[in-house]
């Protein structure tokens, strides 16, 4: 878990850099002398001039593989398709045009060889021994190294000046034994608030969300987010705290989160009693999935609680915010509001499902989720 406190404005996109490891694992693997790839007369220019770049050009292949070019993700595979040209081995040629055909047992392998084990291009390099691609079609056919999107946990209200994110940091062993680290966590991980006598920038920039509070202070909020979904609604709670203070009228502030362990992942613990002691957060519902022998997730303690939430959404025009994993959790809190208003609305399942439909329509019930 990494708690990141970025001195600026805001922040809800993250650049970063490829881990330097990787990067000179990759400048070995290709044909290029290592020599001339440092050299700081060697640059990459577009033939084209008036052709859009990929990344700021002139630029060297360093500076290409370090900032610019994804290098961690498994390649598709029209790359594969390129790169087999450069195999001198037969076997391993066929190999990797296999994998780029569009027959049901290429689709098969490259899921398996490739997709399913996680292999990027350093992993592809290293199993295929005889492919060395020249380095400036290497870096023509990989990807743009992409921006990463994190909800704020925070709110300007209180923090005019600095603003904080929550994130997971991404490390995992593959199925061929390599350890994969997601590069902007591991990045911002490793970050110090001063290196090199100057102090640490973050690139980044803010995006528009509509991720955002009731515009009526009063109105009741009802937020599910377990793990890292708990992000945006530490601004939420710190701003309703703030419009508290300045005595206006707030409504109900209810929380569902949810962990497996009390003592390993219940991260804002301290924070989120220091809410509920000031009033800023009303209810706090708090999911621990593995400390007892029965699974309890955020959907059950909303079924507990459901009389109390049909309330809140029925009679106090009351706004759902779920926030985290879309492909489960996401979902069985969605079916926990059909249940929940099909049995106090007396409705049918598909009625339940059009009311709840109509919410999100409305703004009402938002999402905030990623798989």
């Amino acid at each position: 878990m990494v708690l990141v406190s970025i001195t600026t404005k805001a922040v809800e996109q993250c650049w970063y850099s490829n881990i330097v490891q990787l990067t000179a694992e990759l400048r070995r693997l290709s044909t290029i002398a290592i020599e001339f790839l440092n050299s700081s007369s060697l640059l990459l220019f577009a033939e084209e001039s008036n052709k859009k770049h990929p990344f700021p050009c002139p630029t060297s292949y360093r500076t290409a593989l370090t900032y610019y070019l994804d290098i961690t993700n498994p390649p598709r595979t029209n790359v594969l398709y390129e790169l087999a040209q450069y195999a001198t081995n037969a076997s391993e040629q066929e190999h990797l045009r296999k994998m780029a055909s569009s027959s049901a047992e290429g689709k098969t392998l490259y899921l398996s060889w490739v997709v399913e084990s996680r292999r990027n291009i350093l992993a592809i390099l290293q199993d295929t021994p005889s492919l060395r691609p020249p380095i400036d079609h290497l870096c023509e056919l990989l990807p743009r190294l992409q921006a990463r999107y994190y909800s704020i946990a925070s709110t300007s209200k209180v923090n005019p000046n600095s603003i904080h994110i929550c994130s997971v940091v991404v490390e995992y062993t593959t199925k061929t034994d390599r350890v994969n680290k997601g590069v902007a966590t591991n990045w911002l991980k490793n970050k110090q608030p001063n290196e090199n006598g100057h102090k640490s920038t973050v690139p980044l920039y803010v995006r528009k969300s509509q991720f955002r509070l009731p515009f009526k202070p009063n109105t009741p909020i009802i937020m599910i987010g377990p793990g890292t979904g708990i992000a945006p609604f530490i601004g939420f709670i710190q701003e309703r705290g703030w419009l508290k203070q300045q005595g206006k009228e707030v409504g109900e502030t209810v929380l569902y989160f949810g962990c497996r362990h009390e003592k390993e992942d219940y991260i804002y613990k301290d924070e989120l009693a220091k809410f509920v002691k000031e009033g800023a957060l009303t209810q706090l519902n708090v999911a621990f999935s593995r400390d007892q022998p029965e699974k309890i997730y955020v959907q059950h303690l909303l079924k507990k609680n459901k009389e109390h939430v049909w309330k809140l959404i029925s009679e106090g025009n009351g706004h759902i915010y779920v926030c985290g994993d879309a492909r489960n959790m996401a979902r069985d809190v969605q079916n926990a509001f059909y249940e929940i208003v099909a049995e106090y609305g007396k409705m049918d399942h598909q009625q339940a499902v059009d009311y709840v439909k109509k919410l999100m329509t409305k703004g009402r019930y938002s999402l905030d989720v990623w798989s």
